[in-house]
């Protein structure tokens, strides 16, 4: 099973990189920050107080989840609501609760395990998810630029929202107890501010041609 890992805080980069290397090395791909918004739109959609661990903990267990070009939740196509501002102020906490993340990374290992592998987006991917993936990225950039990119698609906020919001995330989610947002071990750095996408993905290729094939 052969595992790309490619963590970073929001709007370093994270979907647009994975997807690029996805498509060029034709492996599937898995934004598991699409799996926490969707629990997250999920408690919202039924009045369930993301604040609530253990209703949100058995919710999370309940659901029928498919991400993929589309994400549908319990049949419910939510992928343009999971990117909502209200999804988005709710998602960290959502993502903290440990029972979640266990359940969600259970689902993550059954997925890879079902394709023999694939490009896989996160914050604990490297570290936690696949630590013995074969190549391991964490993509950074400047908190100017990540808000930047990130007030281009949460239409329903402005950039100095987006900019609160992102360090608010960032706060909870490098301090959460259970994974939080960190490098992994062995995982290479690069600094996508200034980086043009296509450089990135050629760095990632570079890595992965100089690693033999997983078994």
């Amino acid at each position: 099973m052969r595992v790309i890992a490619i963590d970073g805080p929001a709007g370093s980069g994270k979907s647009t990189v994975a997807r690029a290397l996805a498509k060029r090395l034709g492996m599937d791909y898995l934004d598991t920050g699409a799996m926490y918004r969707a629990v997250a739109f999920a408690a919202l959609r039924r009045g369930i107080d993301p604040e609530d661990a253990d209703l949100v903990a058995r919710l999370a267990d309940q659901l029928e989840l498919d991400v993929s070009d589309q994400v549908t939740v319990d049949g419910v196509d939510a992928t343009i609501e999971i990117r909502g501002p209200e999804v988005t102020r709710a998602v960290s906490t959502v993502a903290a609760n440990p029972a979640v993340r266990k359940e969600l990374n259970r689902r993550q290992h059954e997925w890879a395990e079902a394709r023999r592998g694939g490009v896989i987006e996160g914050r604990d991917i490297g570290s936690v998810v696949f630590p013995d993936a074969a190549v391991k990225v964490y993509l950074t950039a400047s908190d100017a630029e990540r808000a930047a990119r990130r007030s281009k698609e949460v239409l329903d906020m402005n950039y100095d929202e987006v900019a609160a919001d992102i360090a608010r995330r960032d706060h909870i989610d490098s301090n959460r107890p259970t994974d939080p947002l960190t490098v992994a071990d062995g995982a290479i750095v690069v600094d996508t501010t200034a980086t043009p996408i296509d450089s990135v993905v050629e760095q990632v290729l570079a890595l992965l041609a100089r690693m033999p094939e997983s078994e």
